[in-house]
C-alpha cells in the first residue's frame, strides 16, 4: 500500500512538474516569437565583448522585448548567441525577439550613413549636402540653423544664426534622425574640438572674443588653399584693422550675393549694399562666412606678426604678398601676365 502510495505521489508530482514545465516552455516560446507591438524604429549599440545578457538587458530597457532571460535561453539554444555582431542595429517594436536575434547576428549595414562636411562649406552648403544625400530637408536644416536658442551649447553661440559654428568634418548620421539632431551633432563636435580644445573653455583669446575670432577664420578659410598661407593672410586682415583699412574682401562679397556667386566680381558686384560687403564697411562682417577648419581658426588666434597690407591669389591657390598699395598693383598686374 506505501509502494503504491508513493509510487502515485511521483507520478502527481512528475505530472505537475511536467505540465509547470510544458507552460514555461509556451510561455518562453510565445515570449521570443510575439512582437511587443508597433513603434517607430531604434537604434541598439552593441560594444565588441559584450555578453548576450547585457544586450538581452538593453532591448528590455528599451521596451523591444518583454522577457530579457527568455532571448538568452533562445540564444543558447540556437548557438545564435556566438554570432552576435558588434555595430549599430536598427530593430523595431514589430519584430519579435528571434527577428531582432536575427537581425544582431546579421549586423546592421543600414543603420547610419556617413556625411562629409567640407571645410569652407556655409549653411546653405550643408543643407543642399544633407538634401543630396537625402538626409534631410534644405530648407528645414537652414530653419534650424536659423534659431540658436533652440539648441544647448556649452559656449556663447550667435542669437541669429549658427553659421560657422558647425564644426566641418565626417559625421555618422544614425537612422531616423532630424536637421536638428544632425546639428546637434556637429555643435557638440565644435564644443570638443574649439571651445575645450583651442579654446580651452575661455570667453576670449587675448581679448577677442569667439565669435570675432571665428569671423576672421572664416575669411581665412575662403581666402586660403595652402595652410602654409592661412597665418600669413589672417596677419595681413589684422593688419588691416588695426590701421583702419576696410578688409575689401572678395569672399564676403560673394557671401553677400548668396546663389549669385560668381568666378569673378564686377564693380557692380563690389558695391553691393550689404553688411557684409567689406569694400563698402569697415572691420569684420557682422559674423562667419562659412564653417572654418581648425586650421583657420588656429591661423585667426595667432595670426602671423608680418609687414603685409595686400595680397593677390595666383592661378595655383597661392598668394603674393605686398606691403604697399603700388608693390600690390605691380603684383596684381604680374599675376594676369601670368595666367
Amino acid at each position: 500500500m506505501r509502494r503504491r502510495r508513493r509510487s502515485l505521489l511521483f507520478w502527481l508530482a512528475a505530472g505537475t512538474l511536467g505540465a509547470a514545465f510544458a507552460v514555461l516552455v509556451v510561455g518562453i516560446v510565445r515570449s521570443v516569437t510575439t512582437p511587443i507591438g508597433a513603434g517607430p524604429p531604434q537604434l541598439i549599440s552593441v560594444e565588441p565583448g559584450e555578453s548576450v545578457a547585457e544586450v538581452a538587458m538593453t532591448l528590455q530597457g528599451r521596451g523591444l522585448v518583454r522577457n530579457a532571460n527568455a532571448l538568452v535561453l533562445a540564444a543558447y539554444v540556437t548557438g545564435k548567441w556566438r554570432r552576435i555582431q558588434a555595430g549599430r542595429h536598427e530593430l523595431r517594436p514589430g519584430m519579435s525577439a528571434m527577428d531582432m536575434l536575427d537581425a544582431l547576428c546579421r549586423g546592421s549595414r543600414t543603420a547610419w550613413h556617413w556625411i562629409t562636411i567640407p571645410e569652407g562649406y556655409n549653411l546653405r552648403q550643408i543643407g543642399e549636402k544633407l538634401q543630396e544625400e537625402r538626409l534631410g530637408s534644405a530648407s528645414q536644416f537652414l530653419e534650424a540653423a536659423s534659431a540658436p536658442r533652440r539648441f544647448e551649447a556649452a559656449f556663447p553661440v550667435s542669437s541669429d544664426s549658427l553659421e560657422g559654428y558647425l564644426f566641418p568634418d565626417t559625421y555618422r548620421v544614425d537612422s531616423g534622425e532630424t536637421e536638428h539632431d544632425i546639428i546637434a551633432q556637429m555643435l557638440r563636435h565644435f564644443s570638443q574640438v574649439v571651445w575645450e580644445g583651442l579654446f580651452q573653455e575661455k570667453a576670449e583669446h587675448d581679448g577677442r572674443s569667439l565669435h570675432g575670432i571665428l569671423t576672421m577664420a572664416s575669411l581665412v578659410e575662403w581666402e586660403a588653399q595652402h595652410d602654409e598661407e592661412r597665418p600669413t593672410i589672417a596677419g595681413v586682415l589684422v593688419n588691416r584693422l588695426a590701421r583702419g583699412q576696410k578688409l575689401e574682401c572678395d569672399a564676403t562679397v560673394q557671401y553677400a550675393l548668396g546663389d549669385d556667386r560668381k568666378s569673378r566680381l564686377s564693380y557692380d558686384d563690389l558695391a553691393i549694399e550689404s553688411e557684409y560687403n567689406t569694400y563698402l564697411h569697415e572691420g569684420l562682417p557682422p559674423g562667419p562666412i562659412c564653417s572654418p577648419g581648425e586650421a583657420s581658426i588656429r591661423a585667426a588666434m595667432d595670426p602671423a606678426e608680418v609687414p603685409y597690407l595686400y595680397y593677390v591669389a595666383r592661378a595655383d591657390g597661392s598668394h603674393v604678398f605686398s606691403t604697399s598699395f603700388s608693390q600690390h598693383q605691380a603684383a596684381i598686374a604680374r599675376v594676369r601676365r601670368e595666367q
